[in-house]
C-alpha cells in the first residue's frame, strides 16, 4: 500500500501493465479494513443479485492518499478496479474459510464511497447544483438535493464480449453512456500484446451480454438553501444496480458520483447540446436533517426567561412573538394569530382502531388576487413542512381530488404507467384565494369560492379578508409604514426578545415548542370545546360545511397549537377559549363573538390579558359554563410550571410535565390523554363525514 503509483495516466498499454497492481492494492485494502463485509456478502444465499460494499474514503485516504487521488480524479477508470478487486478480495476470504459452508463468491459486488467527513466533503468537491461547471466532469463529485423526480425502473445492457478472429483475443465492450449507452464495437483490436494483431473482424461471444437494473431521477437544490429570489437548479442522475429504487420524489439525498456529460437526441438542422448528468456511486437519505434547526442552550434559556417574564400576563408575551411574523406590515392580529397557529400545529394520535388523526393544520385565506399555479408534485416535495399555495381555486378538478387525500390522510396514491404506490404528504397547506366577483356575505363560503365543501371541511382557519374602506384604519396604516421606514436604521440586531423577535428567532422558537411540547386536554378545555361544538352543530345554517367532525378535531388541534405558543404541556381553558376565538373569526356568522369583525382590521390590543378576559366571559355565558369550576385556572401558573421542568423534557416529550394524564382523578385541573379527550369529545356527536 506504501508504493507510488503515480497518476494513472499515460499510454494505454501501461495502464493495462500497471492495472493489476492497483487492484491488488484495492484487494488488499478491502481485505484489511472491511473483512466482515466481505465474510457477509459470502454468507450471502443470491448469487444473482447485485450486493453493495461501503467505503469510507477518508479511511481510504488515510491507508492510502495516491490511491484515494486516482479515485477521485479519475473514478471512470479505477471505480470498476475497485470493483474488481472486492471480488478477487471475496476469493482469498473464502479461501482462508474453507470450513465453512454455503459460502460462494458474488460477482455482482460494487463499492460505495462515502465521503462525509472527508477531505471531500468541502466547497470544491460538494458544490452546489447550480454551480456545477464543466471543471467537475470526469471527477468524483458529491451533490444534496431533494429527488423532484423518480423514472420507471429500466434494463440497460451493461456489457458484451468479443473475439478478435485473427488473435482470438477476447475482451469486453462497453455502453457508452455519453451516447445514450450505446454499444460500439472498436476500430481495431485492443490485444496489448508485443506485436498488435491489428484485427478489425470481430465474432460476439453468444450468452455474454450482461444487463443492469437502470433508474434516472432527478433532483433539485433544497429551498432552504437558496437566497430569497433564487431559482432553484436541477440534474438528473443515472441509478444503477442496488441503487435502483432506493430512493422516491421528495426525498433529501446526498449523492456522490461521477459527471459526465451527455448528448441530446439529434434532430436536423438543430444545434445538438450537451446535459451534465451524475452517475451515482452513493446515497444517502438526509430525510430525518429536513428541518434541522440550530437551537443553542443559551436560545432555550431565552425561551424560558421571557415567559417568566410575562408569566403575570402571558397573552403581552404572546403577541409580542406574534408580532414578528411580517412586522412590516401592520395590524392583521388574527391572520397572524391563524398563521403561527398553523405552523406549530397539534399533536398526531393514533385512535383504538390505530388510524392516525393528523396534527397539521391547514389555513386559507380568501382575499386580494395573486398569480400562481400548483406545480405537480409540490405537496409530495413539502413532506415534513409547509406548502404555499396561491389561486388554490384555479387548482385542476383531477388534482382536487388527489388533495382531498394528501390533506386529511397525508399520504397520495399513484396508479400510473404501471407504478402503483403511495407517497408522504405530511404538509402543512397554507392556501390562498379569491372570490367569485365580489365577496357576498350572504352567501355560503363554497359559492363564494367555488370550493367544495368537503374540501373546506379539511382547513382548519379559513379567514375572509374583505378590504371595506374605512379612511381612520388606511391613515394608520400609511402611518405604520412611513415610521418603519424611518426606525429601521435605529433597529439593533440584540437578542432581547422582549422587542421585536427576528425571523430566525421564530424558526428556532416554533421548532422547538413543535418538538418538545405534546400538550393534552384539561377538564375545563375539553368542555369548553366540547360545549362550543355542540353550539355550532345547532345553529349551523349557511356553514354547514364547516361544522362536521373535522371541526372537532381542529378546535383540538388548534388548542394544542396554542398551548405550545404559550410554551405549555397542558392545553388549558385559555388555549381552549383561544382556538374559539379563531374559529369564530373564521365563520362568517359567528354562532357567539356578535362584533368579531374584519379580520383585515384586527390589530393588537394594548391589554391583550384585559380584552381576553372580556371575551372570556363571554363565550363563557353563551355556553352556559358560568361556574365555580372556571375560577381557578389561568395560563400563568402553567407556563411557570413548563418553564422550571423544560431542562427534563427537550428531547422525547411523550408525557405532561407535571406526570399526570389520568382522567379519572378528582381534580378539575388534571389533562387527560390527547386520545382519550378526543374520545370523550366524540362520543355524543357521531356522524358520517362528507367526503
Amino acid at each position: 500500500m506504501g508504493r507510488g503509483f503515480g497518476d494513472g495516466k499515460g499510454e494505454d498499454g501501461d495502464f493495462v501493465v500497471v492495472q493489476e497492481d492497483y487492484i491488488h492494492a484495492f484487494q488488499q485494502f478491502l481485505i484489511n479494513h472491511h473483512l466482515e463485509a466481505l465474510e457477509a456478502i459470502l454468507l450471502a444465499e443470491d448469487d444473482t443479485l447485485h450486493y453493495p460494499l461501503q467505503v469510507d474514503f477518508a479511511e481510504l485516504l488515510e491507508a492510502s492518499p495516491p490511491l484515494a487521488n486516482l479515485i477521485y480524479t479519475q473514478p471512470a477508470r479505477f471505480l470498476p478496479l475497485f470493483d474488481n478487486a472486492a471480488r478477487l478480495a471475496q476469493s482469498v476470504v473464502l479461501e482462508a474459510h474453507k470450513h465453512i459452508e454455503n459460502m460462494s463468491v458474488k460477482g455482482n459486488v460494487h463499492v460505495r464511497l462515502d465521503v462525509n467527513g472527508s477531505a471531500m466533503d468541502c466547497p470544491e468537491t460538494h458544490p452546489s447544483i447550480g454551480r456545477v461547471r464543466v471543471k467537475d466532469m470526469g471527477k468524483l463529485i458529491t451533490l444534496q438535493g431533494t429527488v423532484i423526480r423518480s423514472g420507471a425502473i429500466k434494463m440497460l445492457e451493461g456489457e458484451r464480449e468479443y473475439e478478435c478472429t485473427k488473435c482470438k483475443h477476447r475482451f469486453k465492450v462497453f455502453p457508452e453512456l455519453e451516447t445514450g449507452n450505446t454499444v460500439r464495437q472498436p476500430m481495431s483490436c485492443p490485444s496489448q500484446r508485443v506485436n498488435r494483431c491489428q484485427g478489425t473482424n470481430f465474432k460476439y461471444i453468444e450468452d455474454s451480454k450482461m444487463c443492469h437494473d437502470y433508474q434516472e431521477i432527478k433532483i433539485q437544490e433544497n429551498m432552504q438553501s437558496l437566497g430569497v429570489g433564487s431559482v432553484p437548479r436541477s440534474i438528473p442522475v443515472v441509478l444503477k444496480d442496488d441503487l435502483v429504487d432506493f430512493v422516491k420524489a421528495g426525498d433529501d439525498i446526498i449523492v456522490t458520483g461521477l459527471l459526465f456529460a451527455k448528448w441530446r437526441p439529434v434532430s436536423k438542422d438543430v444545434r445538438c447540446d450537451l446535459d451534465l448528468v451524475l452517475l451515482a456511486n452513493y446515497i444517502r437519505r438526509t430525510n430525518e436533517l429536513k428541518l434541522a434547526v440550530d437551537i443553542s442552550e443559551e436560545a432555550i434559556k431565552q425561551f424560558e426567561g421571557f415567559w417568566m417574564h410575562f408569566k403575570d400576563n402571558p397573552l403581552k408575551g404572546r403577541n409580542i412573538i406574534l408580532q414578528g411574523i411580517c412586522p412590516q406590515v401592520y395590524g392583521l392580529f388574527t391572520v397572524k394569530l391563524a398563521v403561527m397557529l398553523t405552523l406549530i400545529g397539534g399533536v398526531q394520535h393514533a385512535d383504538a382502531s390505530g388510524t392516525k388523526v393528523r396534527g397539521e393544520s391547514h389555513f386559507l385565506l380568501v382575499g386580494d388576487p395573486g398569480e400562481w399555479m400548483l406545480e405537480a408534485g409540490a405537496l409530495v416535495l413539502a413532506d415534513g413542512g409547509l406548502c404555499c399555495i396561491d389561486e388554490f381555486d384555479s387548482i385542476r378538478e383531477p388534482d382536487r381530488a388527489t388533495i382531498h387525500e394528501a390533506m386529511e390522510q397525508q399520504t397520495i396514491s399513484v396508479a400510473k404507467a404501471g407504478l402503483v404506490t403511495t407517497l408522504n404528504t405530511r404538509t402543512t397547506v397554507f392556501g390562498v384565494t379569491n372570490p367569485k366577483g365580489q365577496y357576498d356575505p350572504y352567501r355560503s363560503l363554497s359559492v363564494n369560492t367555488s370550493l367544495s365543501s368537503p374540501l373546506l371541511s379539511r382547513f382548519d382557519i379559513i379567514l375572509v379578508l374583505l378590504d371595506t374602506k374605512k379612511p381612520d384604519w388606511d391613515k394608520i396604516v400609511s402611518s405604520h409604514i412611513l415610521s418603519e421606514h424611518e426606525q429601521k436604521e435605529k433597529v439593533s440586531a440584540n437578542d432581547d426578545l422582549r422587542g421585536l423577535w427576528t425571523l430566525l428567532m421564530l424558526r428556532r422558537y416554533i421548532h422547538f415548542v413543535k418538538g418538545n411540547f405534546r400538550p393534552v386536554l384539561t377538564k375545563q378545555a375539553e368542555r369548553v370545546i366540547s360545549s362550543y361544538y355542540q353550539l355550532q352543530r345547532r345553529s349551523a345554517t349557511q356553514n354547514a360545511a364547516r361544522t362536521t367532525i373535522r371541526m372537532l378535531e381542529s378546535l383540538i388541534r388548534l388548542a394544542q397549537a396554542h398551548a405550545r405558543l404559550m410554551f405549555r404541556d397542558e392545553v388549558t381553558r385559555l388555549d381552549a377559549i383561544s382556538a374559539i376565538i379563531c374559529v369564530e373569526s373564521s365563520m362568517t356568522t359567528s354562532a357567539i363573538l356578535d362584533n368579531v369583525g374584519n379580520v383585515l382590521h384586527s390589530s393588537f390590543t394594548e391589554n391583550p390579558d384585559e380584552e381576553y378576559a372580556k371575551q372570556e366571559k363571554l363565550i363563557l355565558e353563551k355556553l352556559n359554563l358560568v361556574d365555580n369550576t372556571f375560577d381557578n385556572q389561568n395560563g400563568s401558573d402553567g407556563i411557570a410550571k413548563n418553564v422550571e421542568a423544560s431542562n427534563h423534557q427537550r428531547v422525547n416529550n411523550n408525557q405532561p410535565v407535571n406526570g399526570t394524564n389520568s382522567c379519572n382523578g378528582k381534580s378539575n385541573l388534571r389533562p387527560c390523554s390527547y386520545g382519550d379527550a378526543h374520545t370523550n369529545l366524540g362520543k355524543s356527536h357521531r356522524e358520517t363525514r362528507v367526503d
